[in-house]
Parts: structure tokens; sequence; C-alpha cells
């Protein structure tokens, strides 16, 4: 069978606009995008709050100590003149309001206490507040020392009753028309008036904004995929798997199929079962798996593609093409004295050069000893044949290349039936694809699809647990344990 479709004309378009992505972001895109940079969120937010705790603590500290007033005026004792009286003196504390906080009061007290300050720095100490419609008024100074706060506010506050009592007195002897009594004097406070809290929630709003901002300017200029969208929009073609981040692949990527039941194992099983989906001719089924850009996941999607497709009952041979920088020998425990490069300088035949591995149904040709020019070792009619003779023994061959900067993947791709194009989620850019596109469309091979490696992990659907009491390690997709092809394997 052969492999690869054509391109619809809808992937033509999405890879052809693919250049002018984000000049327009939907609200989805913009919570996306905020959703993929929470990091940034976070440590902005902290970070500013850290900040602000900072400040809070290292400057002067702060005390309030506060006095209230309270306004009468003078009535016979009806009821309508004790009402005009009432309403009199909430008109009267306006004034005094502006008045507690002028300039004269300030220059008597600054004149009482002896202070070394000037009456308009002593202004920006006090406050004065009334509560609606009262007759009460609320005195507040602010000073680095409690005492000095408690004095001021006192006599700030007897200050202005005296000088009440002459403005509310029309003439000598007379009975004032109202009188200020202070009817709670301050005393030392015994804490920091610092609104340390406060300046916390103000931070974190602060910081939540600012790391939102960050975030969005971020992702605006960030290229990389973040998405099997953006994926699929960069290369025109449909993405088959999304193979999610596990810590344990970074110091081993083999999955082992035959018991593992995780989401990495699980996304690899739908990209054997997505590949099958695209046999749509007769041939070979040779596999070529290549990346944009090295460090991107590629020996691992093709060795853990190849254990898929050998779980499933198929006979598979995986060819180590990376001449350059091979992994196959190493993470597959095998020797790398013989390999491509021998066979193809035909110093060994490829019976002798395949090697068994733990599975029993796949077997690797490992990349061999780096011979000093891998692209005209690779261009020799001789890569064409063995390929062939591989896709004529074995159910699926899968052939791991260095990345698309050199033409190494190009050549083998030419011998193959497709190439699958692997990126990694956040590192592998759009342009990068977009470019890795043009090689493979030089070569001549079809791109069949791409695989994101490294996606965030993903909650599992609802009907998980439903079906996760069945043996997933079932084969899956037509293959139940026995060769379709050619019978018993000859090697």
């Amino acid at each position: 069978m052969r492999l690869g479709a054509p391109v619809t004309a809808r992937r033509r378009q999405a890879y052809e606009s693919s250049s002018g992505e984000g000049s327009q972001l939907t609200v989805q895109d913009l919570l996306q995008i905020l959703r993929d940079r929470w990091k940034i969120i976070f440590v902005t937010t902290i970070l500013v709050m850290v900040a602000a705790l900072v400040y809070s603590l290292t400057i002067a500290p702060s005390y309030q100590a506060s006095t209230r007033l309270f306004v009468s005026t003078t009535s016979d004792g009806n009821n309508t003149q004790s009402n005009d009286g009432g309403l009199f003196a909430q008109r009267r504390v306006l004034s005094y309001v502006e008045l507690i906080t002028g300039d004269v009061v300030a220059q008597r007290t600054v004149d009482t206490l002896g202070l070394d300050m000037s009456a308009s720095e002593l202004k920006r100490k006090i406050e004065a507040t009334a509560p609606m419609d009262t007759v009460l008024i609320d005195v507040t100074v602010t000073d680095t020392s409690a005492t000095r706060a408690r004095d001021i506010a006192n006599t700030v506050s007897d200050e202005f009753a005296t000088m009440a009592a002459g403005l509310e007195t029309p003439q000598l002897g007379a009975q004032p028309n109202a009188r200020v009594i202070v009817q709670q004097r301050a005393e030392v406070p015994g804490l920091s008036a610092i609104p340390t809290a406060r300046n916390a929630a103000l931070a974190a709003v602060l910081g939540l904004i600012l790391g939102c901002v960050l975030a969005l300017i971020r992702g605006r200029s960030d290229r990389s995929v973040r998405s099997a969208k953006d994926l699929e929009k960069a290369t025109g073609v449909g993405v088959l798997a999304e193979v999610p981040s596990e810590p344990r692949l970074r110091e081993n990527p083999l999955l082992s199929f035959e018991s593992d039941h995780s989401a990495a194992a699980d996304a690899f099983r739908d990209l054997r079962v997505n590949v099958k989906f695209l046999e749509v001719t007769a041939g070979p089924r040779v596999l070529v798996v290549a990346s944009a850009m090295p460090e991107e996941g590629r020996t691992s999607a093709a060795i853990n593609l190849a254990l898929a497709l050998a779980e499933a009952g198929n006979d598979v041979a995986l060819v180590d093409g990376d001449l350059r920088r091979p992994k196959v020998a190493r993470y597959l425990a095998l020797e790398g004295q013989a390999g491509l490069s021998t066979v193809l300088h035909g110093d060994a035949s490829l019976p002798e050069a395949l090697q068994e591995t733990r599975s029993p149904r796949l077997k690797a040709l490992t990349a061999g000893p780096i011979p000093p020019g891998p692209t005209e070792l690779l261009e020799s009619p001789a890569t064409t044949e063995l390929l062939s003779e591989l896709g004529a023994e074995f159910d699926y061959v899968v052939v791991d290349t260095p990345s698309l900067l050199k033409p190494d993947a190009a050549i083998l791709a030419a011998s193959s039936q497709g190439i699958l194009l692997v990126a990694r989620y956040g590192q592998t850019t759009r342009d990068e694809l977009a470019e890795a596109v043009r090689s493979v469309k030089r070569g001549g091979a079809p791109l069949l699809g791409t695989v994101l490696m490294m996606a965030p992990p993903k909650k599992p659907p609802k009907s998980h647990g439903y079906y996760g009491g069945q043996n997933r390690a079932q084969p899956d997709d037509g293959a139940q344990g026995g060769h379709t092809r050619h019978g018993p394997h000859r090697n």
C-alpha cells in the first residue's frame, strides 16, 4: 500500500496564509495565550507583591492618631428650633473641615507645640472628614512618631475649638451660634498604620495586570507552535498525534507498550491507527520520520511508533538514517559496529546488520560507523535498493533521519512513501516548519502528517474511566497478532 493523500484545497489555503497568521486575534486566541503563559503571569504577580512588601517594610514607620469633634448649636428647646439648629450645625461642619486643614490651625499648632516644621508641612499630615448627615468631624494626623501624632491631633482639635468659639461669637459676652466640643481625644497609637495588606492587594492586582500584558506581548511575538491548530496552519497537513510531556520520557524515551497505558503510550497508539488510515494505494510501507530542527523528539517518535506498530502484530524494521548523530543504538541498547553505513558500503549484508530488539516483531538497523560523507553515501543507488528490500520483508519500515537542515532526510524520503514531520511544543517555530515543508516539497515526497511532541498533558475525558478497565494493550487496528502480508518473517 502507498501512504499519503493529496493536500486538500483547504489545507493548501491554510499553509499559504500561515505567514500572515496572528494579524487578528480572537478572544479564544487571547485566552489560549494567557493559559499557555500562566507562569509569566504567576511570577510577575509574585514579584510585584514581594516588591510592595519590601517597600512597606523599608519605608519609615507611619502612625495615625485620631480625635472626634462634635458641633452643637444653641436653641431654646422647641422642636422647630432644634431641627433648624441641627441643619445649621451640619452646614457648619462642611466649613469647619476646610478650616481644620487650613494654614491658621496648622500655624497655631506649630507655635503651641514648638514643632520643627512649617505650617505647610504640617498641613500635609492632617486629614479632616465629616460622616454624612452628622455633626461630627474626625481629625486624623499621620506622623513617623506615635507620640507626636497624638500630640498634634489633640492640639489641632483644641486650637480649632478655640478658634471656632471666637468665630461663632458675634460680640463680646454674647452666646456663640455654634460650639465645637472635643468629644474623643487621641491616644498614642500602638501599631504602625502602614496599610501593608492594602498594598499587597493592590500589588496583586497590578502584578496580575502586568503579567497578562507581558504574556500577551510574549504570545504575539512568539512564533513557536503551541497547539495542533498552529501546527496544521504552518504545514497544511493534519496532526496525527499529540504526545504529552512526561518527565520520564526525558531520561528514557522508550515506552513499554505491553503494559504502558499512559497518555504518551496512547498517543503513539493513536498515531499508529492514523498512519494506517493514510494507506490508500498499494506498495511497500516505508515511513520517514523527520523534523525541522534537531532536538525536537524525532528519534523518540520514530522508535515509539515502531514499537506501537509491532505491538499491533506488524513486523517492523526501524532504520537509523541519521548518519551524523545517531541515537537508535543507544536508546535500544544495541551494538553499533554494523549498520546502515556498513551495508551501503558493502561491508555487511542486510541480514547480518539487522538486530533483534526487546520486541519480537521489531528489528533495528542501526546507523553503524559514522561515514565522512553521509549525504554522498545516502545518494547512492544502494540506499533505494536497501529500503526496497526492507519494504518487501516487513509490514512497515520506519526511518529516523537528521533534521531537514541537512539534505539527508529529503534523500531518504525520495525512496519512501511519505514523511511524518515532528514538531516540539513551544520550541519549533512556524517559520522553521514552513521552511521544512518547502524542503519536503522540493524532494518530491508527500508530507503525510505531523506529530506534536512534548505537548502539555490534557485532562482525560469523562469516558476515560469507563474504558479504563479494558485491556488497552490489545491490538486495535485490525492486526490481531498475525502477519498480514508475508507470513512468518524470514529473518
